[in-house]
């Protein structure tokens, strides 16, 4: 990757919507050069997709929890991935390093709904012997844009 990669993704992190031509604009070269760029980060994996970020509270999650869990044999880690996967409440699954085993990021619509994950859909899966749960107060970031340019 070079700076005119770098420079491309950075003006996409911060508008996903941009068209080929505002981007060229930005950038100061043609229009299917820089789809050419674009479309060679998509095969690369660098740039993964696109999506419209939504507000969960707008559209009934107000609820944020992070639940640390922890599996008792490696045998049942792929039936838990597994299932993790398929749960839409589940936005982010993280395998960590200390006492817990692994660190999900969840939106629900509060806490009954929080304590069906936990109690129906998460503890009842075969080497889950363990959670722990902190529920958000107060988001004050929630950002998706890496910060490419302080690499440098």
């Amino acid at each position: 990757m070079d700076s005119l990669d770098i420079k491309i993704i950075e003006l996409l992190m911060s508008n996903g919507r941009a068209t080929w031509a505002d981007l060229a604009g930005n950038l100061g070269m043609s229009a299917p050069a820089i789809a050419d760029r674009v479309r060679r980060l998509e095969e690369k994996g660098v740039i993964k997709g696109y999506t419209a970020i939504v507000d969960p509270e707008s559209v009934g999650y107000e609820m944020t929890a992070f639940i640390f869990l922890s599996i008792d044999k490696v045998e049942h880690r792929e039936l838990f991935l597994a299932r993790v996967s398929e749960l839409p409440e589940v936005q982010e699954c993280h395998h960590v390093a200390g006492e817990e085993d692994y660190l999900l990021k969840v939106r629900c619509q509060g806490t009954k709904d929080l304590d069906r994950i936990i109690s129906q859909e998460l503890r009842k899966l075969p080497g889950v012997f363990k959670t722990r749960t902190t529920i958000v107060l107060n988001t004050y970031k929630d950002d998706q844009v890496i910060p490419l340019s302080a690499n440098k």
